[in-house]
């Protein structure tokens, strides 16, 4: 059993692709730098948020539509240093954090979320 499986259990109970093994396929942070042709600057502004964050299809698709309004209202709740939903499965993050630990933190609220339903 990978680690992802044992870490997020209840995600991957539901999931219908079982062959995820690498972070990236449930959840893409990507550093947050000045580019001048990026359209995502406009929003997310690299000195606010060093992070961009995107919630892959098959982690929205086991939340659903209630699930990712779950997630981005916990998540606005003072998790990270600052916070924008521009999307509902696209985030501006500001954090402390590497990338993996952000990750992380976000996929633990996705597994809270998961336990609530039950």
């Amino acid at each position: 059993m990978s680690s992802l499986k044992q870490s997020y259990p209840l995600l991957f109970a539901k999931l219908e692709d079982e062959s995820i093994e690498e972070l990236r396929e449930l959840i893409v942070i990507d550093e947050n730098y000045a580019d001048i042709d990026d359209e995502e600057v406009d929003v997310f502004d690299p000195s606010d948020y060093n992070y961009l964050v995107y919630i892959t299809e098959a982690v929205s698709a086991v939340l659903g539509e209630e699930g990712l309004k779950k997630l981005y209202m916990k998540l606005d709740n003072n998790i990270f240093d600052d916070f924008l939903a521009s999307e509902e499965d696209l985030y501006g993050v500001k954090s402390q954090q590497n990338a993996d630990e952000v990750a992380n933190t976000i996929l633990l609220i996705v597994e809270e979320i998961l336990k609530e339903e039950n």
